[in-house]
């Protein structure tokens, strides 16, 4: 039987994000939170590969109490088991701490891991940092962006695009693969699976002191990076509708538009003679 860790992670429910400027983090107590939609993907490959090839699945997320609720969706879909890595003074992580505290999460609770499988990239960051972190943390083979999966024995081929180009690749047990959002569909969750989801196991919850993390290591203390100056882009541009006939759409548009047109070639015009001076 196949052991497989899947990295999720809940994310706000909403078109626009809560930054919170000051501090250059997302005010997740302001919006309501849902799995990744990356994540989803990842998970509905590990639950076709324990039906296709027999596994044990563990999901793993760090976050809020309330972070929870992704753990307990994707038992309903069929996961195993549920670790939630809840601490105080993990907040504000940066993705290199993050990976961090995944890896000592993952070292003592599933040990015996034979893959781990991420989303490509969260919908409030879009780093697509994590993943590649933590196999660099545990000293994995990876795949980033992958759509397929196949298995045999102790051997790993995935399928990939990357740049317009499709890779095939092969790996040895234990590895790690990030999850593009191509294929691997997620499913509903049946009547069944909530029963289970919060009559079957429970989520088991790890802090800082229990992984044995340093206080180094916690919070921004232990973040390589930090976010500067976040902030809403405002729209520029407005759109306009121009009707009738083709020649009388032509006519206004240049009336309307001709001395910005005149500019912004004329401008063209200098800066390339100002290239061939300069060569």
């Amino acid at each position: 039987m196949l052991n497989l860790v899947v990295c999720l992670k809940q994310v706000p429910m909403v078109t626009e994000l809560p930054w919170d400027e000051k501090t250059g983090t997302l005010r997740r107590d302001l919006a309501a939170g849902m799995m990744n939609p990356a994540c989803k993907h990842a998970l509905e490959a590990a639950l076709q590969i324990k039906e296709k090839y027999s596994a044990k699945i563990t999901v793993i997320t760090m976050g809020p109490p309330a972070a929870e609720e992704v753990l307990r969706e994707a038992m309903a879909l069929g996961a195993d088991e549920a670790i939630l890595i809840c601490d105080r003074l993990l907040a504000g992580s940066d993705t290199f701490a993050t990976s961090l505290v995944l890896k000592e999460a993952i070292k003592k609770k599933c040990p015996k891991f034979d893959l781990i499988l991420c989303g490509a990239y969260t919908a409030d960051s879009e780093t697509a940092q994590v993943g590649p972190q933590l196999a660099e943390e545990l000293d994995l083979p990876a795949a980033a962006y992958v759509e397929k999966l196949e298995i045999s024995g102790r051997t790993l081929r995935v399928r990939r695009l990357v740049d317009n180009f499709r890779e095939t690749l092969e790996m040895e047990f234990p590895a790690l693969v990030t999850i593009s959002m191509e294929n691997y569909k997620p499913r509903f969750t049946k009547l069944a699976g909530l029963e289970n989801a919060f009559c079957g196991n429970g989520v088991v919850v790890l802090d800082a002191a229990t992984l044995g993390i340093k206080a180094s290591s916690m919070e921004q203390k232990g973040s390589r990076t930090k976010v500067r100056k976040v902030f809403l882009k405002k729209a520029q541009k407005e759109n306009v509708l121009i009707q009738g006939t083709a020649s009388l759409a032509v006519t206004e548009f240049l009336d309307k538009y001709q001395r910005t047109i005149s500019t912004a070639i004329g401008k063209s015009i200098e800066e390339k003679k100002l290239d061939e001076k300069g060569q």
